[in-house]
């Protein structure tokens, strides 16, 4: 009956231990900073056109830049640094000579998007990516989170972008 008990008390006690240790796991988790976002923001094709882009070389895309309401209101009133809350979104697309479009100039000049490459996102919270200059960073492929090697370039390359919040796109109202 002692053995039952002692053994009852020593799984008590690692149970205990178990429980009080798991919260702390998960405080030292979330104290690292991500500076990756894994969920896209809903309602993100409905936001506001901020600008459009055109990347040559190996990017070779089209990307539409779009903005929640935070983000249009920041870019309108020229507030720097963005405030929290602001997310910018582009959505990239290849792109591909359009036949319909070259029949009618006579010549090949028009290009139109082609198949989505990816959606790419911003989001600023000054305290979550602290690290990050208050910027997190998401890379979509697919609807699925690209993997994490693949968005490591996001904050060494926005980071030279000081004067403007570490932003490339400029609005085109």
């Amino acid at each position: 009956m002692k053995r039952i008990a002692l053994l009852l008390v020593t799984i008590a006690m690692l149970a205990g231990l178990s429980a009080l240790m798991t919260p702390l796991a998960l405080h030292a988790d979330e104290s690292a900073s991500p500076i990756f976002v894994t969920k896209i923001p809903p309602g993100y094709r409905d936001w506001k056109l901020i600008s459009v882009a055109h990347e040559e070389g190996n990017l070779n895309s089209f990307a539409a830049v779009l903005g929640n309401d935070v983000a249009i209101k920041a870019y309108r009133e020229g507030t720097l640094p963005f405030p929290d809350g602001t997310i910018i979104a582009a959505l990239h697309y290849s792109h591909v000579p359009s036949e319909e479009n070259n029949k009618v100039f006579g010549k090949p000049q028009s290009f139109v998007p082609g198949a989505p490459t990816n959606i790419q996102f911003m989001v600023k919270d000054s305290k979550k990516y602290a690290a990050t200059g208050g910027w997190g960073y998401a890379f979509f492929i697919g609807g699925k989170p690209a993997p994490e090697a693949s968005m490591k370039s996001c904050f060494p390359c926005h980071s030279q972008a000081k004067a403007t919040d570490e932003v490339f796109t400029r609005y085109a109202p």
